[in-house]
């Protein structure tokens, strides 16, 4: 499939509909030599679906990486996102966190988005269901004893939760993920206020141009994890702003987000989850 069509069926292959129209720089990595599909999560409420992909031939079990969704679910970037994780020998696995409530694909716009399926989902229900998708993967042939967890934006705060949570990871990265904000019975934590319990190195890679995530609140990070001791770092890109590695959108900047990801996957082999 060429990019002229990739783009002109975005929508049947899975973008969400509060981002269309698709950018024309949004990236379509190929499932060759890749085994993909739709996984089946079993968790107290039924079964979780989403996307994975995970090499299709390899000698030994692939590392793990839990795979966190944007606030726009696992659409055709997050799966896209799998894949190329898969292309690095990763069995990538993105659970969809908010099947309990709904299908984000079809909220015609942020404000519908954030009303009705967002603010149903609590900070508890997303680390269960991580556990979950934990139990799944290593149940199907994913390796637990060199795992990472990845974030998104909405995922990108969940990612800072979850190294805190699953001391099991080896390593952590969080996209431009929110820092501090309001709390409430479903969101009472926010990663300001777990950096004492971080002991999963995470990376943390945010836009000095972010006008939802001010730099003020990034530096209280660095400021907080430096006086912990943290193994924990955070690179900041001076001229990117939020979803500065969405290639599907406008605010995508290929430089920084390339840079970003190769360190992030530096990150992840320096910690043993490679």
């Amino acid at each position: 499939m060429n990019r002229r069509h990739f783009l002109a069926g975005a929508g049947s292959l899975g973008f969400a509909l509060a981002v269309q129209p698709v950018a024309a720089s949004a990236i379509l990595t190929d499932s060759q030599d890749l085994q993909t599909g739709v996984p089946a999560i079993g968790t107290e409420d039924g079964i979780m679906p989403g996307y994975y992909a995970r090499p299709a031939a390899s000698k030994t079990a692939p590392p793990l990486v839990i795979v966190i969704q944007e606030i726009f679910g696992v659409h055709a970037h997050i799966q896209d996102l799998c894949r190329r994780l898969a292309k690095q020998g990763y069995f990538a696995v993105a659970p969809e966190l908010y099947f309990r409530h709904g299908n984000p694909a079809q909220a015609p716009d942020i404000d519908t988005l954030l009303r009705d399926l967002v603010s149903q989902v609590s900070d508890r229900e997303v680390q269960d269901d991580l556990d979950a998708t934990w139990r799944w993967a290593g149940a199907h042939g994913a390796d637990q004893t060199r795992a990472a967890a990845v974030g998104f934006c909405w995922g990108g705060r969940q990612a800072w939760l979850y190294a805190s949570h699953n001391h099991q990871l080896k390593a952590a990265a969080a996209w431009y993920g929110k820092l501090e904000g309001g709390v409430n019975e479903k969101t009472p934590r926010h990663p300001l206020d777990i950096v004492l319990q971080l002991d999963v190195p995470v990376l943390g890679l945010y836009g000095g141009q972010d006008a939802s995530i001010p730099l003020s609140s990034v530096n209280k990070m660095q400021a907080a994890l430096k006086e912990a001791d943290s193994s924990s770092e955070i690179v900041v890109y001076p001229d990117a702003g939020h979803g500065f590695n969405a290639d599907y959108r406008p605010s995508y900047r290929p430089r920084d987000a390339q840079d970003g990801w190769q360190k992030m996957l530096d990150w992840f082999a320096r910690h043993g989850a490679r």
